[in-house]
């Protein structure tokens, strides 16, 4: 069974490439300079180099605030490339499992947002995800949206690793606390999007739709960044306080929601996926990044 990559130099890509995959299982990656998947000859191509069973998009233009300047190029990536994408999946009667974000939301509710709350993105990034979405419900028919948050890993850049830069650093961190949201680890992602994908590629009857993973329990990012530096203390880091500051101290060109918490109970039901706390995910980061706790 051959299942395709794109974005798999990211987060969540390296996480998928590291995943225990069922023997017999291949998986292809390759870099944007190998295809580009606004290319619609290119990824027509791709497709009909093998028989993939399912492919999985993590790919994404995630630079929030640049975004806001780079409208082109978000809206390139994030909604022309999953319409062209969905397009060919469908032609060859492939299974699409396409990753999208809580910026989708206005993030102005109370609560956990259910996969079918209704979207009103007040970013670039987020509208260009909303459009990535519609394109792939309307494109192709056997799909599975899985909405994220907050998305954390030794990889790359993200905010555990800034964490930890900055504590280094500085003696005293200010941080945002009123934007509420799921931390997710880009392993337990991978890991979900890897049991989507093979059920799609083994059962026809497979649920498709749209659906959220994050990990279990919520914070704030101040919350967050407390978290990191206190982890990061049990194993030898530094110990500085983390002040909490209102969103208003921070200005940033995109609007982030105030409230990014997504429900995952209908991943559960569909396909057993119970993500575990994201408490726990992080000390796995952790002692990637920093070494076991004392």
């Amino acid at each position: 069974m051959d299942i395709l990559i794109l974005g798999g130099a990211g987060q969540v890509g390296t996480e998928l490439q590291a995943y225990p995959w069922p023997d017999g299982v291949r998986v292809h990656a390759p870099d944007r300079q190998n295809l580009d998947i606004t290319d619609e000859a290119a990824i027509a191509a791709a497709l009909d180099a093998r028989a993939y069973a399912a492919v999985i998009v993590p790919a994404a233009y995630t630079a929030v605030d640049k975004a806001e300047s780079e409208v082109a190029a978000a809206w390139r990536l994030n909604a022309l490339a999953p319409a062209i994408l969905a397009a060919e999946t469908k032609r060859r009667g492939i299974p699409l499992v396409h990753v999208s974000t809580d910026y989708v939301f206005e993030g102005t509710g109370e609560g956990f947002y259910a996969p079918d709350a209704p979207v009103n993105p007040t970013s670039v990034y987020g509208a260009s995800k909303a459009a990535g979405e519609m394109a792939v419900r309307t494109g192709n028919p056997r799909h599975v949206i899985v909405r994220t948050a907050w998305v954390v890993s030794p990889h790359r850049g993200n905010f555990v690793k800034t964490m930890l830069r900055l504590s280094a650093e500085r003696d005293g961190l200010t941080v945002v606390d009123d934007q509420h949201g799921c931390p997710t680890s880009a392993a337990d992602l991978a890991g979900a999007l890897a049991v989507i994908a093979l059920r799609l590629a083994q059962d026809a009857a497979a649920p498709t739709g749209t659906f959220h993973f994050v990990n279990d329990g919520a914070t704030t990012w101040c919350g967050f960044a407390r978290a990191i530096v206190e982890g990061s203390a049990r194993r030898g880091g530094r110990s500085i306080p983390v002040e909490g500051i209102p969103t208003s101290a921070y200005p940033t060109p995109a609007r982030r929601p105030a409230n990014s918490r997504l429900s995952t109970q209908s991943l559960t039901d569909a396909y057993g996926i119970a993500p575990r706390p994201w408490t726990a995910a992080l000390d796995d980061i952790l002692d990637r990044l920093v070494g076991p706790a004392h």
